[in-house]
């Protein structure tokens, strides 16, 4: 329930305690550390910028520079339209975009220059598609506009730019591509992304005739450059908080896009990357990688770019070689492959498709990184708890062993009857363990090193603690068994109802001291975990009650005990405690905590 309540569906259980030990989290960029709230702010042709004004999807703004009704403007405009499967509507008032971000972006540019897609369509009817696809990074529509066929196609800048062979001028005219030319548009190209824009490239070519097969080698070629358009995603406020709370916990960020290289720079700088992020691998580069040499390599590089879904396998695996735990999220078919190899593979909720759900472990229902850090948050706590709630009843069982043994070697009666016993395992050492299960996160959990996934559940330091902690309660137990058959009343029913409530007692006080192996409870709180103060209350009023009713009595073989003899339980019952106390304070002063840097 912890895990949903922030965003953080698990789909299998064992990633839960997967998550306490991730070491490097591969994320996407848009819509899990950005908004995926794409604006049309930049719109460039001809060696030309033209300002778009105007913020969210709404067609309120204008574009600045020139009339986005005539000439070369008008034609990429036109483009972006046509070459566009999402749609704009107008809900409660506000405009959502139905479709992919930057398609509803391109619309909105263009419905600010007074054109509606929907007019559109019907003035150049649709003939056939080449839907986009992480290989070609781009996608084209072929439409019927008068007596031609005319391809109109968009996608990465430097990519679709080897496919054109002419460009659209300002004034509308078509004329050859050059080198010079195309050095200006990769230029401005680069001082987009350098500007944390998303850009995106459109082209169109009027075919000979109606294509008897739609594809890329065929229609993809001899374009007319038109222009760019360059696009906003703001960063989640939340993100650079997200990626130094990671940092703080010893785990590496690595972000993995299909975007230009400046423009994820960009993006990773904002966020926070550790070292600035000046060091990024493309896609391109990455094929000129061996495994060998992305492996020794991986942990450098914070940012991939322009990257497919292969690429991404091959990350997972090089960082896996390393010895990293990699958590690996992902949204698309094709990543599924990469989101099955990770160590815990994370799908995205609300882009996210079902076959990325079934191959991965957990889910992000908002698509927020900050989600993703805050579930490695509550994977550490939970392994925690599971560790805290064993080690309270390793060390009760522990003292009951030795209670019973000491007194068979000391020669006394037995201290405890089974049914003592019974009850001790199940209601008083039960209900703190539950409450101890859903303590609150230490204040410490993401400042420490990720946890050794090989590391046991019982390391030598804890197994240490439970014998002492064992041990000790033992101790105390026997004492007041021995006081009570040899000084006291020398009956044996009050001596085991004296050592069954002791018992109790001290097991109950020592639940406190289990909350954190190195810190004190008065540092950590008392009341920071209510239900364990109400399940030792309740466990308590459940002794009380057997001591004083009949049926108690009768059934426990018990009897009731003065006042001034619950004042030397409860009195000799705090020493475990003391003890423990003491024990964390000396281990702090001996082992100072060590923080993830």
């Amino acid at each position: 329930m912890r895990m949903v309540t922030r965003h953080a569906l698990i789909r299998r259980l064992p990633a839960v305690e997967t998550l306490g030990a991730a070491t490097v989290i591969c994320t996407d960029k848009t819509g899990t550390l950005t908004k995926n709230e794409m604006t049309v702010t930049r719109l460039a042709l001809d060696g030309q910028v033209y300002e778009v004004t105007g913020e969210g999807y709404g067609p309120e703004g204008d574009i600045i520079g020139g009339d986005p009704r005539e000439g070369g403007l008008q034609q990429l405009l036109l483009s972006a339209l046509l070459c566009n499967d999402a749609t704009l509507k107008e809900i409660d008032g506000s405009w959502k975009v139905v479709g992919d971000p930057t398609e509803g972006a391109l619309l909105v540019a263009g419905g600010k220059a007074g054109w509606r897609k929907e007019d559109l369509e019907r003035a150049h009817p649709l003939v056939g598609e080449i839907p986009f696809d992480s290989e070609r990074k781009m996608m084209t529509v072929v439409r019927r506009s008068g007596a031609d066929i005319v391809a109109y196609v968009k996608g990465a800048p430097d990519i679709l730019l080897g496919r054109c062979r002419d460009f659209l001028s300002v004034e509308g005219q078509v004329q050859p591509l050059t080198d010079s030319m195309r050095e200006s548009i990769l230029s401005i190209n680069r001082q987009f992304a350098e500007q944390a824009l998303r850009v995106v490239a459109l082209a169109r070519r009027t075919l000979d005739q109606e294509p008897s097969t739609y594809d890329s080698e065929t229609i993809e070629r001899q374009l007319v450059f038109l222009g760019l358009a360059a696009m906003k995603d703001p960063l989640r406020p939340e993100a650079k908080v997200a990626v130094e709370l990671c940092r703080s916990a010893g785990i590496a960020t690595v972000m993995i896009t299909g975007d230009h290289k400046e423009t994820a720079l960009a993006i990773a700088r904002e966020a926070g990357f550790p070292g600035g992020a000046t060091q990024a691998l493309s896609g391109l580069e990455l094929n000129g990688l061996t495994d060998g040499e992305l492996s020794a390599r991986v942990r450098d590089i914070a940012v991939y770019a322009r990257v497919s879904a292969e690429h991404k396998l091959r990350i997972v695996k090089a960082w896996r070689a390393q010895g990293a735990v990699v958590a690996m999220t992902g949204d698309g078919v094709n990543d599924a492959p990469a989101v099955r190899e990770a160590d815990i593979g994370i799908a995205m909720g609300l882009t996210g498709t079902d076959v990325t759900k079934d191959a991965s472990d957990m889910v992000v229902t908002d698509d927020n990184f900050a989600s993703i850090a805050a579930a490695v948050e509550e994977g550490r706590s939970i392994y925690d708890n599971i560790r805290k709630a064993v080690h309270y009843l390793l060390s009760c069982n522990l003292s009951e062993v030795l209670v019973m043994l000491g007194s068979t070697l000391l020669g006394w009666p037995l201290p405890l009857l089974p049914i003592h016993i019974l009850w001790i395992n199940l209601v008083t050492d039960g209900f703190p363990a539950l409450a101890l299960a859903v303590d609150p996160k230490d204040p410490d959990v993401m400042k420490r090193p990720p946890r050794d996934p090989q590391a046991r559940l019982l390391d030598r330091e804890r197994f240490l603690a439970v014998c002492l902690q064992g041990t000790v309660m033992a101790m105390v137990t026997l004492a007041v068994f021995g006081i009570s058959l040899t000084i006291w009343h020398d009956e044996v029913p009050f001596a085991r109802t004296m050592t069954f409530t002791t018992l109790v007692l001290v097991q109950l006080l020592h639940a406190f001291s289990c909350r954190h192996e190195r810190y004190s409870l008065f540092q950590i709180g008392v009341m920071t975990n209510r239900a364990l103060v109400g399940a030792v209350l309740l466990s308590a009023l459940l002794q009380a009650g057997i001591l004083l009713s009949a049926w108690g009595q009768e059934i426990f073989k018990v009897v009731p005990l003065r006042a001034d003899e619950w004042w030397l339980m409860l009195g000799l019952g705090v020493l475990p405690f003391v003890v423990m106390e003491l024990w964390k304070s000396w281990r702090r002063m001996q082992k100072p905590v060590v923080e993830a840097r």
